[in-house]
């Protein structure tokens, strides 16, 4: 399996965020994407789900364009914003068992009920969503990593609002899903040891000094 950004250019409003972008991830790769507020790193992440479409360039997914294979690559990925996607007036584990439907994931709820144990959400299942702290809303986003059967994670600050437990548990299935032939591209502020697999390490601001460089020269 293999993700490419060839050549990509975004324009948010009369701003350019960045152009002539590429690289490429494949199996057992982590790729943390760096930069400073504002650089364009959700952006980014959510032109490499097919949810922004470029102004130039193209991402391919297995040599092929994501556009021309949309339900292929959906079904491939899994994509954590900074909102956690879950329902108010649902329940923990009606929430779980929702997100795992509409990923195309056949899950029993005796999975969905041992993920939540995991994620440290034993006992909350029947509880309404939204009488949850937000870190617990958080853990219910999270255990979707648990059940999901995705090979490409595109997570976009997914260690905030956890406590230092919660972090050390997120690193791990992390780590986990690495090592067993999967693909992670993650943001983060916070100084996290990942070390499963090959990681990689790509940085908006480099880029654009870069690219302010050239076209100085």
């Amino acid at each position: 399996m293999k993700l490419e950004a060839k050549q990509l250019q975004c324009v948010r409003g009369d701003r350019e965020l960045f152009s002539g972008l590429s690289f490429d991830l494949e199996s057992k790769q982590l790729m943390i994407l760096e930069g400073r507020n504002g650089s364009g790193k959700t952006t980014l992440l959510r032109t490499l789900c097919g949810l922004y479409s470029p102004d130039e360039g193209q991402v391919l997914w297995n040599g092929q364009s994501i556009k021309k294979q949309d339900e292929a690559f959906r079904r491939e990925l899994l994509y954590l914003g900074h909102l956690n996607g879950i329902k108010a007036d649902l329940t923990v584990l009606e929430n779980l068992r929702i997100n795992s439907l509409l990923a195309g994931d056949a899950v029993s709820d005796d999975t969905l009920m041992k993920a939540l144990d995991t994620i440290g959400l034993f006992a909350f299942e029947d509880f309404p969503s939204s009488q949850l702290s937000q870190g617990q809303k958080r853990r219910v986003a999270l255990a979707r990593l648990l059940v999901s059967q995705a090979s490409l994670w595109v997570l976009d600050e997914p260690f905030v609002a956890l406590d230092v437990a919660a972090v050390e548990l997120l690193q791990s299935i992390i780590a986990r899903h690495v090592d067993n032939g999967g693909m992670v591209i993650l943001t983060t502020h916070q100084e996290v040891p990942l070390t499963s697999g090959e990681i990689k390490r790509f940085s908006l601001n480099e880029f654009e000094e870069n690219q302010g460089e050239t076209d100085n020269a």
